[in-house]
């Protein structure tokens, strides 16, 4: 294993629609764990989702909401909240901007984020991708819950 630096500003970044996400570390450059910095506008984020992967968010930056399953909790500069796999989960950003890194075990979420982000055109409209978001969810396990009518 070789040492691996990702200073301010560096890592690939990928368009997962909702938000930019800066590869920090991959499971590459660590031999397993992965390291996201990601940035989301105001607003609401993916609807309520559970993922197969266990993911933990740390806070630089602005405020959001988190919903775990079906529990808001509110989230600023240094918090961390650990949501493991198959928890409902999404957020809501209140702020013009929040800034916060994500860390998995390993390289699922990552696989997911790439996928999205070499799929699905970064200019489309946001309705036109649902399709090919959900395929690529399915793709990696990702459930989404019932919306209601």
């Amino acid at each position: 294993m070789t040492i691996h630096l990702s200073t301010a500003g560096e890592g690939p970044e990928l368009d997962t629609k909702d938000a930019t996400v800066t590869v920090k570390a991959s499971s590459a450059d660590t031999g397993g764990y992965e390291l996201f910095e990601i940035d989301a506008p105001r607003g609401p984020a993916v609807p309520p989702h559970a993922d197969p992967w266990t993911k933990g968010f740390y806070v630089l930056y602005g405020r959001f909401t988190v919903c775990l399953d079906g529990e808001l909790h509110d989230l600023g500069p240094g918090s961390f909240v650990h949501i493991p796999a198959g928890t409902s989960n999404t957020f809501t950003v209140h702020t013009p901007h929040a800034k916060f890194l994500v860390f998995t075990p390993d390289d699922a979420m990552g696989r997911f984020f790439r996928e999205i982000d070499g799929i699905v055109p970064s200019d489309a409209p946001l309705p036109d991708t649902v399709p090919l978001l959900g395929d690529i969810a399915s793709r990696h396990g990702v459930t989404f819950e019932e919306l209601a009518p």
